[in-house]
């Protein structure tokens, strides 16, 4: 499956109805725990690759925080710009790419990967990490969540020369187009120019029927000073 057909894949879910409503948990808590305190909220810029129908940053934009972002379907951004305006909420939400963001050096004090990079190739991940690192200021903060080798939908589909998963068919995630696994070792790699302040895996297990592991790495790095 081609980038183009993820796309398409997504923007034919998204104009079907699909949506995120509410934030995630562990962004809340980021959120709430790494914003800088010496600041009016309105003062820090928090910045989302990959942001959906803008379910986090619609949390971020009540809470009174400056949000930016930019997500690779046209169509989720339409959804996540409508209910903005419809909600009175001030926000940059852009069509593009997390391998080239339209934001200058030192631009927000925040970040949230909410496993968009996850889905990248290994290369255009690097780009990315690469691309978080530059947009934000020094001693600013990333919170990246990474699907885990340890999930059942790991060992599913046919491994591609990209690095990522294709074609899955098991575990929790299915038809949402190729994704990239990563161990610990790969995930200290891919921060390696980072200050890393906490590295969390979160497993969880359905027992419904035959055992499902859903596992996903929850890194917190900082851009030194």
């Amino acid at each position: 499956m081609s980038d183009e057909s993820v796309q398409e894949l997504w923007d034919a879910k998204y104009r079907s109805g699909h949506r995120e409503r509410y934030p995630w948990d562990a962004v809340v808590s980021f959120l709430f725990r790494h914003a800088p305190r010496d600041r009016a909220r309105d003062a820090v810029r928090v910045l989302e690759v990959g942001f959906g129908t803008g379910n986090n940053l619609w949390c971020a934009a009540r809470e009174g925080f400056a949000v930016a972002g930019v997500e690779f379907s046209e169509a989720a951004v339409i959804v996540a710009r409508a209910r903005f305006v419809d909600e009175q909420l001030a926000g940059d939400l852009q069509h593009g790419s997390f391998t080239a963001l339209p934001f200058s050096d030192g631009y927000a004090d925040l970040a949230i990967d909410r496993a968009a990079i996850t889905c990248a190739s290994r290369d255009d991940a690097v780009l990315a990490v690469s691309e978080l690192h530059r947009v934000l200021q020094p001693g600013g903060r990333v919170l990246s969540c990474l699907y885990a080798t340890q999930s059942t939908s790991a060992s599913s589909g046919t491994r591609g020369t990209d690095g990522r998963r294709h074609d899955i068919t098991s575990g929790t995630l299915t038809n949402v187009g190729p994704l990239r696994f990563y161990d610990e070792t790969e995930v200290r790699d891919l921060f390696a120019a980072w200050r890393v302040i906490s590295l969390a895996r979160h497993d969880r297990t359905e027992y419904a029927g035959e055992p499902i592991v859903h596992a996903e790495w929850h890194v917190i790095a900082e851009k030194p000073l």
